[in-house]
């Protein structure tokens, strides 16, 4: 039993299972020993030894103390650090720690790696793009004792830092480009991303990381950045076929919330928790549904539209509106003027001005409500399609006072009618009118003439909600009418007292696209949701109606109603036992391959003991008291350690009693991740295009693959396409191939830990994808360039950029003979092929080396 007091209670027999101090009256006891092996228990096992019922009488004569599991179990503050009897270098406290771990194995560390070795290590670890010649010449010329540091501090103050955790951070984060199910439609939210990049160059503290994710929206006077940092639950798919229902895709993204949040920040398994208590950690039904509760009050609710979102701006463009909005203010009467305008925020202050001179254009795919038969255009998104008679699309608090006409801009191929209507869809009718016909077809799904039908309204005063009632007129089709924007004119704006070029500005201004990023945001407490516990997991057979809490195995919040920040800031406090030790396992594997709790999502009784319980427990005390929840000093801390530095060759021994290296009795070696692997071609080759931040971009994929499901895969231009890995555009249903090779996830749900394979995919891969043709080419051609006529000095000196260390000569032989081969068949029989035979089979050449396993793997 998980539960102490369900053990200690009445049974159904009505016998408890447990008497504290009084064994042989225990039905547990009873049972265990009974001769009728249809009542022992364990029921149809073999029964327990005698050594195994003599421990557990006599832990029940002791008093039946309940223990919990070590994960809830808050880790010692002066956790001592062990001493050490091994003769071997000592840099800080981890290695205590793992020496400790290995004398008792009878085992010894390895000795340090060659410094070659160790800068590819740290340039991969800390950047994810390799060293390059130049690098490798002055670390390996540089004898100071401070070299290896000076180095470490260098790549953990690069802007490409920021580029390689993030990616790892995404795969938790279910990042994805697309929302997900069959449709998949494209999703505006790599803004996010760029979040996550500033975020780790700066080196947010991992508390204030925590709180901006999960409540960023909640805090005081929130800016931009915190909006946009909420993006990370709403990177949860949404269903946008036509007909679901949208309440229940609602649920279903809040419920995959509370199981991604439990993963991420606590290792901790709780999608089950959703259907039936825990059948292994201590955690009940209903706890579940008391964590939903903090969750549940978002305004998000399945919507094409992704509200609520936050608008910004790309760089050029926000200088540009930045510019115009200063130049209307400026020419505004003192009254109409907005106070300041400044950079956050400023498509609100935008809008702001622009509703008060009355332009008051709005999006019409912006509505808070819509029956299920209206969908959004699926290239763009960006106007409604009315598919049937009878829908409809609402907004909500229209202020009308001054308004006395409503104009639609519209396509239609067969005309059709509008209704506008007060409060409900079957309010009092306001204004109707008739859309006329605008073409005979709409190429390509995109109209070419838009029109506008104004319709007069009666006078309504206040804000009211307004719903657009779309009705066939002569003709009944699936495609009646597309809507792109309403217009809403008022009796007298104050806009039409201002002279015509400042009238174009404010066209100019409504017309800037902003960037627009799904975020969190709380229903206003009037409507807020009441939480129930769902039967078995079902959203329809609402339980018991039930509080935002934790679960009692983890702790309270102090709040006697907490909300979502409260249960942020809960997360990374002192009272809570995990999340310092989760993030910590989180980097350590990143660096090491492995986790000390190899089951990176699963800290419960169900997962994988610790290989190094105490060292996990100091770094995560480290973490919080004397790193200040600083990733880049836990990073450095452990990369400084001499057990990261160890060379990776081993021995009969080591294989033995330490298989996969859990213990570090040697240097790590591990498969590189997909994004490195593609960053690392690039990087070598002089491809690779270092821009930051920005829009995800396409590069090549095979045009099967982007014609599925109608064609959605734009490839990226120029230097565009060959930017790091991190950038390339994710699309769930259609992953970018070579990532999938490589074991990348598709990101419907948040991923822990990749699992790492090793096919004879990957091999092709790397021989025929055009990514690595193409910097195989590239490659070639400097090679060629540099070497003049000693073609084996050229691949010898650029083999180093593979083997860190200066590559034996037998490799390079062989590698130039594949050359002089390969020229041979392409100056003969193959010259039809290829015009350039030199550059043809050094390309043969380049590609064999990125191919090899010192290419692919980090050692």
């Amino acid at each position: 039993m998980l539960f102490e007091e369900e053990a200690k209670m009445n049974t159904e027999s009505g016998k408890p299972a447990i008497i504290p101090g009084d064994a042989d009256g225990s039905e547990m006891l009873k049972r265990i020993i009974h001769n009728d092996p249809e009542m022992r228990m364990p029921l149809g096992k073999s029964p327990l030894s005698p050594e195994e019922i003599e421990l557990i009488k006599e832990w029940i004569n002791q008093g039946a103390n309940w223990e919990k599991h070590w994960a809830y179990i808050a880790p010692e503050n002066n956790i001592e650090v062990p001493e050490v009897n091994l003769d071997m270098p000592v840099q800080n406290e981890i290695d205590h720690f793992i020496y400790k771990q290995l004398e008792h194995m009878e085992l010894t560390p390895n000795e340090e790696a060659p410094k070659e070795v160790l800068l590819r290590r740290l340039s991969l670890d800390i950047t994810g793009l390799p060293p390059t010649l130049d690098e490798y010449d002055d670390f390996s010329s540089d004898s100071s004792p401070m070299a290896y540091e000076k180095t470490v501090d260098k790549l953990l103050a690069s802007p490409r830092f920021g580029e390689k955790w993030a990616a790892f951070w995404m795969d938790l984060a279910r990042y994805s480009d697309s929302k997900g199910y069959e449709k998949d439609l494209h999703r505006e939210i790599w803004k996010y991303r760029d979040w996550l990049i500033n975020a780790f160059n700066e080196d947010m503290p991992f508390d204030t990381f925590t709180i901006a994710q999960l409540a960023g929206d909640l805090l005081p006077n929130p800016t931009e950045s915190d909006l946009l940092a909420t993006a990370f639950h709403r990177n949860t798919m949404a269903n946008d076929e036509g007909g679901t229902n949208d309440e229940e895709f609602r649920v279903a993204a809040v419920m995959e919330r509370v199981g991604t949040t439990f993963e991420v920040w606590q290792g901790t398994t709780m999608a089950c928790v959703q259907c039936h208590s825990h059948p292994y950690d201590p955690i009940r039904h209903e706890e579940f549904y008391q964590t939903q509760a903090f969750f549940n009050n978002t305004q998000d609710k399945d919507l094409y539209n992704e509200q609520p979102k936050v608008f910004t701006y790309q760089p050029a463009d926000e200088k540009k509106v930045k510019d115009l909005l200063s130049w209307v203010n400026d020419k505004l009467n003192p009254a109409e003027k907005l106070p300041e305008i400044s950079e956050d925020f400023l498509y609100q202050q935008k809008e702001d001005l622009l509703y008060s001179l009355g332009y008051r254009k709005v999006e019409a795919e912006e509505f808070q409500d819509k029956s299920r038969f209206i969908e959004l255009v699926a290239h763009d998104q960006e106007s409604i399609w009315q598919v049937q008679d009878s829908s409809w699309i609402m907004f909500e608090n229209v202020d009308l006072d001054q308004v006395n006409a409503i104009s639609l801009g519209y396509a239609s191929v067969y005309g059709a009618k509008v209704e506008i209507r007060l409060d409900s869809m079957l309010g009092r009718i306001i204004g109707e009118g008739t859309f006329g016909i605008t073409d005979k077809s709409f190429p390509r799904n995109r109209p070419e003439d838009w029109k506008t039908l104004k319709i007069p309204i009666e006078p309504v005063s206040g804000k009211r909600d307004i719903f657009y009632y779309f009705k066939k007129d002569k003709s009944f089709a699936q495609d009646l009418i597309r809507v792109d924007w309403v217009f809403y004119h008022e009796k007298a704006p104050l806009k039409d007292k201002y002279p015509s070029n400042i009238q174009a500005k404010l066209v100019e201004l409504s017309n800037a696209k902003p960037i627009q990023t799904p975020i969190l945001k709380d229903l206003p407490k009037a409507d807020a949701r009441k939480t129930y516990v769902f039967e078995r997991g079902d959203w329809r057979s609402h339980g018991e109606e039930v509080n935002a809490g934790i679960p009692e195995i983890m702790g309270t919040i102090t709040n006697q109603e907490p909300n979502r920040l409260d249960f942020a800031k809960w997360l990374v406090s002192r009272e809570n036992t995990l999340t310092s030790r989760v993030i910590v396992n989180r980097i350590w594997e990143q660096l090491f391959g492995f986790g000390i709790v190899e089951s990176m999502e699963d800290f419960g009784s169900q997962g994988i003991p610790a290989s190094h319980p105490e060292l996990l427990d100091w770094l995560a005390v480290s973490l919080q008291d004397d790193m200040n929840w600083s990733l880049k000093t836990l990073i450095k801390k452990i990369v400084m350690s001499q057990s990261y530095r160890q060379n990776s060759t081993t021995d009969a021994q080591k294989i033995k009693k330490d298989p996969y290296n859990k213990y570090l009795s040697r240097g790590s070696r591990t498969r590189l991740s997909a994004e490195t692997i593609r960053d690392q071609a690039l990087a070598i080759s002089g491809l690779l295009n270092k821009k930051q931040l920005g829009p995800s971009v396409m590069p090549y994929q095979p045009e099967n693959i982007i014609s599925f499901n109608g064609k959605f895969w734009f490839p990226s231009e120029g230097e565009e396409q060959y930017r790091r890995a991190v950038y390339t555009y994710w699309k769930r249903t259609h992953p970018y191939p070579s990532f999938v090779t490589f074991d990348s996830p598709s990101r419907e749900i948040c991923t822990s830990r990749r699992i790492r394979t090793n096919t004879p995919l990957q091999s092709l891969v790397l021989l025929n994808d055009p990514v690595y043709i193409e910097a195989a080419d590239a490659w070639a051609q400097r090679i060629l360039k540099e070497s003049g006529e000693d073609i084996e000095k050229g691949i010898e000196k650029n083999l180093q950029l593979v083997t860190a260390l200066k590559p034996e000569p037998e490799k390079v032989a062989v590698l130039f003979q594949l050359y002089e081969e390969s020229l041979a068949y392409y100056k003969g029989e193959g010259k039809d092929l290829d015009e350039n035979a030199k550059l043809a089979a050094m390309r043969i050449v380049s590609n064999a080396m990125l191919n090899l396993d010192e290419f692919v793997t980090r050692r």
